[in-house]
């Protein structure tokens, strides 16, 4: 039962990551988009519409979130936060500053199909998903002459690190100038973070083993991230309560390209959950670091 509880807590997505929040509440022109992944995966997500030569793509954290944030409207073991996390707001600004917003639902989060049987892979599987997104743009008619800037957090940027490890993947596309990667993050270190008993741990990964062939500890974005060709700007709060130094260090040290780290430095909430959800929250309220990269290469 344990188990099962933890496991549903650490890699299913589902009804944990509703769909909350809509452009409208910031008077930000949409409309509603969908596209398949390569598995044929429906995805939706929503095209906020700002100048057609410069596009930002946003790919969500995991497991309680979807395009919109993260909200406190679903009951779950632990609480996330303390209040709403409201990604529509990075939206707003970077519309105001005349980016056009891709904000998509990654597979099992929001209105986005499910796949797997609902579990989340980290990055991996979900690097289908980011791949799908920027065909949609390079493809569309009015974006298909548009640079293109990732804006990836925590799973979103494990997904984007995969997809440069694809044949099929983000290498291929021209068109994308830069990176933002916020708070790094893989399923093992997840995990080591956590402090979870290793009776609960055996018992979690017993039961994601009968549910999944998916190996979490050894199919991971980490080996892709030399493969990264684009200019990336890495922000990570050293407050946060899953940080593991020495990890967002190496992933830093590894990138062959012009980069930047960001250390944040966010007074101490909480509890460890808090502490990492407080970048997420950050970002919605600080616009001028993040405008400041994408002005430089998009």
């Amino acid at each position: 039962m344990f188990g099962k509880m933890l496991a549903k807590n650490l890699v299913l997505g589902g009804e944990a990551a509703p769909l909350f929040d809509n452009p409208s509440n910031y008077n930000l022109q949409y409309e509603d988009v969908s596209f398949k992944a390569s598995d044929g995966v429906n995805l939706k997500g929503w095209l906020i519409k700002g100048d057609t030569d410069k596009v930002i793509i946003q790919s969500h954290f995991g497991l309680y979130c979807c395009r919109a944030g993260y909200t406190n409207q679903v009951k779950r073991m632990v609480k996330g936060y303390t209040t709403d996390v409201q990604f529509l707001r990075q939206a707003k600004y970077l519309n105001d500053a005349g980016y056009t917003v891709l904000m998509y639902d990654f597979r099992n989060h929001g209105e986005s199909d499910a796949a797997m049987d609902g579990y989340v892979s980290y990055g991996p599987e979900e690097a289908k998903d980011i791949i799908a997104a920027v065909d949609f743009i390079t493809n569309h008619s009015d974006y298909k002459n548009a640079n293109i800037g990732l804006f990836s957090i925590c799973m979103g940027q494990g997904a984007s690190v995969s997809a440069y490890g694809r044949a099929d993947g983000l290498k291929n596309y021209d068109n994308i100038k830069c990176m933002i990667s916020i708070q790094p993050l893989d399923y093992t270190h997840f995990m080591d973070a956590m402090k979870i008993p290793r009776f609960l741990k055996r018992s979690a990964d017993k039961y994601i083993k009968k549910h999944t062939d998916f190996d979490y500890v050894n199919n991971t974005w980490r080996p892709y991230v030399k493969e990264v060709t684009v200019p990336t700007l890495v922000i990570q709060n050293k407050n946060d309560g899953f940080l593991d130094k020495d990890f967002v260090e190496g992933v830093y040290n590894d990138l062959q390209v012009d980069k930047e780290m960001m250390w944040l430095d966010i007074p101490d909430k909480k509890n460890q959950a808090y502490n990492r959800m407080a970048a997420y929250d950050w970002i919605g309220e600080n616009p001028e670091p993040i405008l400041g990269w994408l002005e430089k290469y998009v």
